[in-house]
């Protein structure tokens, strides 16, 4: 049974790694794998009960993370509809491209980590389209934004699905995550910032003629763009502090929230006509959130929970630690492979492999993963979800962000890791 769930689990693995050759969604490949693994572990396991009981306990865990998810991207799709981002990047205004790589840098690693690094890296990259005629320059900010998103969504719990999944299994929590590794994360920007500012140095902006066109679709007002982006805002930011006052899991916290921002909605446009006010409900939202990614994240953690009710997960963890040893190698090295293969499976096979009594939650394995997994994907395009939604947008070729991006991401990923290192070293942890 054992041998033939690992054969399935990299097959399906790497059907998801090699989604854009193969031309299958990852989503398929992963719900066939998770299918095919719990169907190998009822058939031979015979105690259908304890199965049951199994399935029970995962599906509890991942439908905690799909709903956090799914709210949380339809608050952020509510607030894009009103033009909400614009509050932001209409305050963008300059004429060298180095201070512009500077601020749309900072701006888009505390976007992230207030909203996530997927919608962090669409509102940026499409902003560039309006602000920046040359596709060579348009490139070169697709790929630090992606840095920039990935390093900004590692710091806070809400910030990169990887972070989320630590904090809604207990490993981290909210206050100390951010306290922890702010500095490392902001590390891993400034890094390549300073690099690619030098190499940007006296170059000035060069604007598409015309003007940005304005958004398709209806124009909200003022009052009600700026009511949507901050009550959006503010729902998010709650709801750390939500879970810590409530004790109650965090999908509660942000299902609430968006009951809120639904209501305020409905008020805000109750005069207008049905055909007026349907670009602004939550109804449009939800049709338009990646029910895609959605989708995958469910097959994706009931595929690895099979290997961890197996116990596979564990003796993979024993393994690596006689073989390789040492702690802050073995997380090194799993942020690495993010960079190749999806960071979420490995971040969900790493919560399985190491148990929380042996690694209590805030403890430096679980910091330094959440940092390791959230940032290393940025070291290739096709290793987050940002990377992959830039090289949509922009058209990238793998080998171009290869040739130009790859080197800063990973100075910046090595930076910023030695510091959390050196600090956990002298501060006795």
């Amino acid at each position: 049974m054992l041998t033939a769930l690992v054969i399935v689990f990299v097959l399906a693995y790497a059907a998801i790694a090699l989604e854009h050759p193969i031309k299958i969604n990852k989503s398929a490949s992963a719900l066939i794998g998770a299918g095919l693994l719990w169907t190998i572990y009822a058939m031979a396991s015979g105690d259908s009960h304890l199965v049951g009981e199994h399935l029970s306990e995962s599906l509890m865990g991942t439908a905690q993370i799909v709903f956090f998810l799914m709210g949380a991207m339809t608050i952020v799709e509510v607030v894009d509809a009103h033009n909400g981002f614009e509050v932001i990047t209409s305050r963008i205004k300059t004429t060298k491209l180095s201070s512009l790589m500077w601020m749309v840098g900072f701006v888009a690693f505390f976007l992230s980590s207030i909203l996530d690094n997927l919608t962090t890296t669409i509102v940026m990259v499409s902003l560039m389209k309006k602000l920046l005629d040359k596709r060579e320059d348009r490139l070169f900010f697709a790929g630090i934004i992606v840095i920039a998103a990935n390093a900004g969504g590692a710091w806070t719990p809400i910030g990169d699905v990887t972070t989320t999944m630590l904090w809604i299994g207990g490993q981290i929590t909210a206050l100390n995550i951010m306290k922890e590794l702010f500095i490392p994360s902001m590390i891993n920007l400034l890094v390549p910032l300073a690099v690619t500012a030098f190499i940007l140095k006296g170059k000035p902006v060069v604007s598409p003629q015309g003007g940005g066109a304005a958004r398709a679709g209806m124009a909200s007002t003022d009052a009600e763009r700026n009511i949507m982006f901050f009550l959006g805002l503010a729902i998010l930011v709650a709801v750390p502090v939500f879970k810590t006052v409530t004790h109650l899991p965090p999908f509660m916290g942000i299902l609430f929230g968006l009951g809120i921002l639904w209501l305020v909605g409905d008020l805000l446009h109750r005069d207008k006509s049905d055909e007026d006010k349907n670009h602004f409900t939550l109804v449009h939202a939800l049709s338009k959130i990646d029910m895609g990614s959605i989708v995958f994240f469910i097959g994706i953690l009931l595929a690895v929970a099979t290997l961890e009710h197996t116990h596979i997960l564990g003796s993979l963890a024993e393994w690596l630690n006689n073989t390789v040893g040492r702690l802050d190698v073995i997380v090194l090295i799993i942020g690495l492979v993010s960079a190749v293969v999806d960071n979420v499976p490995l971040v969900a096979a790493s919560m399985g492999m190491y148990s929380l009594e042996q690694y209590p939650p805030d403890s430096f394995l679980w910091e330094f993963m959440a940092y390791c997994a959230g940032t290393g994907g940025s070291i290739l395009i096709i290793g987050s979800a940002a990377g992959v939604a830039a090289m949509g947008l922009e058209k990238i070729d793998f080998f171009w962000y290869m040739k130009k991006i790859s080197w800063l991401a990973l100075i910046g990923y090595f930076a910023g890791a030695a510091f959390y290192i050196i600090e956990m070293r002298l501060m006795g942890h």
